[in-house]
């Protein structure tokens, strides 16, 4: 059985949140929790949430015990990118590119 949450379309580029991603895969819950409120990185605050969500459906939608729960996959996928243009000298102009994110967890309880 897992428990499974996502966030969708999160402004903050993948590449960012799989740096804090690798520190929580396979540690339990509240190891996991701990690591990520005491890590001083931007998506430390996304994963906060998505970390409660995911053990808080563990707990209501399939009866598991969070004391048991660990992090078995999480990844983060790349979504649509805002794209901006910077006004640049001599009338030429830069693209920046604001990227978005997809974000999944999923739980496992420990046999």
């Amino acid at each position: 059985m897992e428990a499974r949450a996502q966030i969708k379309y999160a402004r903050i580029s993948p590449r960012k949140v799989q740096i804090v991603l690798d520190l929580i895969r396979n540690k339990p819950v509240d190891v996991a929790l701990a690591i990520v409120r005491n890590t001083p990185k931007a998506a430390s605050e996304y994963l906060e949430k998505l970390l409660q969500s995911a053990a808080a459906n563990a707990e209501t939608n399939h009866n598991m015990d969070r004391n048991n729960l660990y992090v078995a996959e999480c990844f983060a996928c790349p979504g649509p990118i805002l794209k901006r243009i910077r006004p640049s000298a001599k009338g030429r102009a830069f693209r920046i590119n604001k990227r978005t994110s997809h974000i999944t967890l999923v739980l496992k309880e420990k046999e």
